[in-house]
Parts: structure tokens; C-alpha cells; sequence
């Protein structure tokens, strides 16, 4: 898969820009610009044709935002990618400004005045039949919300799709579950379970909404880069009928207090509060599964309970039994393993002299790629990382736990993706982690921010259930777990008693945080915005703390 790491380090970016524009703006729609924020970086990096130089190019493609209110999501992203200046942010709902509540025309980059809910579904297909008619490799993706989907509209013109076997349209359903005036559900279900029916089959679910109107139908997360780049690929096979992929997502994503909250569909977050959701978007993290772990020799079946365990990665060790003494597995292997599952392949090389075989990685399907310090030098790593920078690659190195993180990497740091610090000694599983290796991560943080880089660390080697929150506060973002995940007899709970114990650290993280921005006042007026369950929960840490 292309572009991963820029996918997701621009959805950062962009989260940051939405809170930001509509905070000066004093009113927009923070909710469902935050839950399409990775559908909207998969179109722009892997699929939409489109030269913001040249707004206007006759063989673009289109996207079409019909849930126009989400305008501070796409021009966020339209500033990203170059369209104008991304400072032009700050005039977001201004008198005179082309950055107005809903898309408009002014705007470099807008093909649709997203206004009245439903409409743009019926403009896509115009747009979808005049490229038909011109011969055109013109597609169209259209982004729709689940709200909007109670307009009779959008029925009437999935019907006319269907009936003109429109292919050269992609409509992606914001399946948040949140609509203006409370959760879709409660306001005009769009999934109703019939008694005796599962939810797969039963005919009252969108999915099969869709279905029973002709479209080709793709469910996903809607929020994990892969589904959402694998769905639009697939969606571009399909001849002769139109495709919609149901992109399950969660509104306000990435914020606590917005998320699955209806009060903030339409409200703007106050200045005050900015810090502390900077600190919330910066802790984002991923769990990535080392399946060489554990006693089973089966990497298959290891990949699949990863997968239903929701993992973020699959970590792949690679030892060639010469940078360290254990051997595993070869590209080879990677390759047969690749069709297993859409999760990104974390590939972590111990091997020794990685760039003669780094093209056989990337041929065999590996997403991030790590190499060790100790194999390279500096013109070596500089081959490595220009290689898989050209090609969309996640680019990595890893350090030993007696190695310094060299000079000639400060070269590469702003364009580095990941840093592996190993806590335990590299080509043996089953270690425990090296305590020292706390105090190493904090210190690294002073060079990578001097530095410019803009990546992620990764602890990897003894992380267990004990030690990953104090791994998370020393700076780790990434986190491999070996015995402790794939060992364990029972992997689902093992990742989430992962991440219940990370998502426990930051919200005491966010409570010293706002305790000193301005004590018990100010964290109880943070407590406020969160829904009664969530209120209730983080003030019983602030409490135990000794906050309140």
C-alpha cells in the first residue's frame, strides 16, 4: 500500500487544522470533518487525479463533497495539497473569504456548492454521465453522510445510478451514527435488526439498503488506511453498476469529548481548551503484533486473530542468522503472507547489508520497512531511503539497546516515519525489557524535535501490560508486543488490555495538563464537555489523582 505514513501523519495535520479553523471561526462543524479525515487522505495520495496548480485540468477527477457542512475537512485538505496557502485557514467563515461554511465555487479545488443536503449524489451522477458521454477516464468519488441519508433524494438518484449502470463513480458513505439533532438512529434508523435475523442478512441494514437498490457494496472501518484504500481500488474494478463503500467511522474522531457526541456536530471548540486537544490528537498510537512470538509455527492463523483482535500493523521480524544469531523468515515468506490480510506489514530487517536486498522486501508487500543503524552507514541508509521514499514506502531505522542514535541519521530525520528503539538485545525472543531504555526514549525526544522529525517511535522487546504506559510517557507511539500479544492464549484481550492501559495514561496525562493550565476549575469545565458515562470516568481519575 502506498503512501501509509503520509496518509496518516497529514490526518494529524489535518485534525490539528479543522480544531484550529473553526475555533477562530467561532462556529462550524467539527464532528463530521473529523471522522472522514483518512477517507478524504486515501483519495487525495492514492487515487484522485488532480494539479492544484492547475485547479481546472480537463483530465482531473472529481470529488464531491454532498455533506457540505464538513467544508473545514476538505479545505484543510485542499490547503495540504497546495491548493492555497494553508494560513488562508484562519479567514474559515470570514465576510469576503472563499473559505465559507459550506464548499463553494470560489474555493480552488471545489467542484460541488454543497448546500442542502442530498444533492450532491444527483450532481455526481450529471457529472459521471458527462464523462461518459465524452469519453473521458474522468471518475467521480462522492462523500455523503448517514444523516443525510434521510433525503428522498438520495434514493431517487441511487436508483438512476443503478439504472445506467454508472461505474465510473465512487460513493463513499460517512457512516458516522451521528446526525444534527441526536444519533441516527434515534432520528430515522438506517439499520433496523428484524427479529430472528442476523445482521449480515437481514434486509433492513444499510448495506443491503444499497444492495437491493444494484450498487456493489464494500463495508469497512473507515477509519483504517488500508480498508479504506483496498475498498476504493476494488470500487474501480466494477463494471457496469455503481459502488458505494459504507465507511463505518466515529464523529469527532480523535477527540474524547467529540467523539459519538452529538453536541458537538455543530459546535466550535473554544480557544481555551486548544492545548489539550493538541496533547489528545499527538497521542495516537498503534499496537503492532510480532508474530514470530509465541509457540504456534503458524503465521497465517497468528495474522487472522491480529486482524480480529483489531491490531493496528503486523510486525514481521526478519533475521537472517548473521546480524543475529536466530534466523527466521525471508521475503519469501512475506510474499505468501501478504494475501492474508490488508494490515500494514511493519517489517523490521535484522539483517546484516539491507539495501542488497531492500527491493525484495518492497516486491513482496512489505507497507514499512526498518532498518538497523548498526548494518548501515550513512551513504548505505541515504540508497535505502531514497528508494523507499520514491515508492510510497514507511520508512524506519531501528537501534540496538547499546547503540546511540548515529550523527549521520540527524540527515534523514525530517523525512523519517518510524524509530524502533529496541529494549531488549535483538534475535531472541523472550526478554525481558531493559529498564534503561526509559530513560534513553526521553532522551531521543530532545534530537528528534531539534530535528524536525514529524514520525513515530516504536518500543519494541519485553512491552508487556506492566510497563507500556510508562513506554507511552517516555514518547513511544508504536508498540510491538511479542509474547505478551501473540503468546498469550487469548489475543483480543491481550491488545485491549494494551490499549485500555494507554487510553488510561493519557487521560491522567490530560488531567496534570489541564490542572496546570488553570487547577480543579479548569479540569472541571474539561470534565463538562465530555458526555455523563466519559464525565464520570475522568473524574474519578482526576479524583484518585488527587485533583478534585
Amino acid at each position: 500500500m502506498k503512501n501509509y505514513y503520509s496518509i496518516k501523519k497529514t490526518a494529524l495535520k489535518v485534525r490539528k487544522l479543522i480544531i484550529d479553523c473553526i475555533s477562530d471561526a467561532g462556529s462550524g462543524h467539527p464532528g463530521g470533518s473529523l471522522s472522514m479525515v483518512e477517507i478524504l487522505g486515501c483519495l487525495f495520495y492514492n487515487h484522485i487525479k488532480y494539479n492544484p496548480k492547475n485547479p481546472g485540468w480537463n483530465k482531473r477527477d472529481k470529488l464531491i463533497l454532498s455533506k457540505g457542512h464538513a467544508s473545514p475537512g476538505l479545505f484543510s485538505y485542499l490547503a495540504m495539497m497546495g491548493y492555497f496557502e494553508i494560513d488562508k485557514l484562519s479567514t474559515f467563515r470570514k465576510f469576503g473569504s472563499m473559505l465559507q461554511g459550506h464548499p463553494n465555487l470560489q474555493c480552488p479545488g471545489v467542484e460541488f456548492c454543497g448546500g442542502s443536503l442530498g444533492i450532491g449524489l444527483s450532481f455526481s451522477i450529471g457529472d459521471a454521465l458527462a464523462a461518459r458521454i465524452d469519453n473521458s477516464s474522468r471518475r467521480i468519488y462522492t462523500i455523503i453522510g448517514d444523516g443525510e441519508s434521510d433525503e428522498g433524494q438520495i434514493w431517487e438518484a441511487a436508483m438512476s445510478a443503478a439504472k445506467y449502470g454508472i461505474d465510473n463513480l465512487t460513493v463513499i458513505l460517512d457512516r458516522n451514527y451521528v446526525q444534527q439533532d441526536s444519533h441516527t438512529e434515534d432520528i430515522m434508523p438506517l439499520d433496523v435488526i428484524a427479529e430472528n435475523t442476523n445482521t449480515e442478512n437481514s434486509i433492513y441494514t444499510i448495506k443491503n439498503k444499497w444492495k437491493s437498490f444494484g450498487w456493489n457494496v464494500i463495508d469497512i472501518d473507515g477509519h483504517k488506511i488500508e480498508q479504506i484504500d483496498y475498498a476504493i481500488r476494488e470500487s474501480k474494478k466494477i463494471k457496469n453498476k455503481p459502488s458505494i463503500i459504507i465507511a463505518n467511522t466515529v464523529k469527532g474522531k480523535g477527540i474524547d469529548h467529540m467523539e459519538h457526541n452529538p453536541n458537538w456536530h455543530g459546535q466550535a471548540p473554544q480557544r481555551e481548551f486548544i492545548p489539550l486537544i493538541d496533547t489528545e490528537l499527538n497521542s495516537q498510537f498503534m499496537i503492532a503484533p510480532s508474530i514470530i512470538a509465541g509457540y504456534s509455527s503458524d503465521l497465517q492463523n497468528k495474522i487472522k486473530l491480529c486482524e480480529h483482535a483489531k491490531a493496528d500493523y503486523i510486525h514481521l521480524d526478519v533475521m537472517d542468522g548473521i546480524f543475529v544469531n536466530n534466523k527466521t523468515f525471508d521475503f519469501k515468506k512475506i510474499k505468501e503472507l501478504r494475501n492474508v490480510t490488508n494490515l500494514p506489514f511493519d517489517v523490521h530487517l535484522m539483517i546484516s547489508n539491507p539495501l542488497k536486498y531492500i527491493m525484495k522486501y518492497i516486491d513482496a508487500g512489505s507497507d514499512i520497512i526498518s532498518v538497523h543503524v548498526e548494518a548501515c552507514n550513512e551513504s548505505s541508509f541515504g540508497e535505502i531511503h531514497d528508494i523507499l521514499q520514491n515508492r510510497g514506502m514507511g520508512i524506519g531505522l531501528a537501534i540496538n539497546p547499546d547503540t546511540k542514535l548515529p550523527e549521520w541519521s540527524y540527515n534523514f530525520l525530517t523525512s523519517l516515519d518510524q524509530l524502533i528503539v529496541m529494549s531488549v538485545q535483538p534475535g531472541k525472543s523472550g526478554q525481558k525489557y531493559i529498564e534503561t531504555t526509559h530513560a534513553k526514549t526521553q532522551s531521543l525526544l530532545h534530537i528528534l524535535h531539534k530535528y524536525k522529525f514529524e514520525g513515530y517511535i516504536e518500543a519494541d522487546g519485553g512491552v508487556c501490560q506492566t510497563n507500556i504506559g510508562q513506554c507511552f510517557i517516555d514518547g513511544a507511539r508504536i508498540f510491538v508486543g511479542g509474547n505478551a500479544i501473540v503468546g498469550q492464549s487469548n489475543v483480543q484481550n491481550a491488545i485491549t488490555e494494551f490499549r485500555h492501559t494507554i487510553l488510561y495514561t493519557i487521560k491522567k496525562l490530560l488531567i496534570s495538563q489541564a490542572n496546570k493550565i488553570g487547577g480543579s476549575k479548569f479540569i472541571e469545565k474539561w470534565i463538562n464537555l465530555h458526555n455523563k458515562e466519559k464525565s464520570s470516568m475522568i473524574n474519578n481519575i482526576a479524583t484518585d489523582l488527587g485533583y478534585m
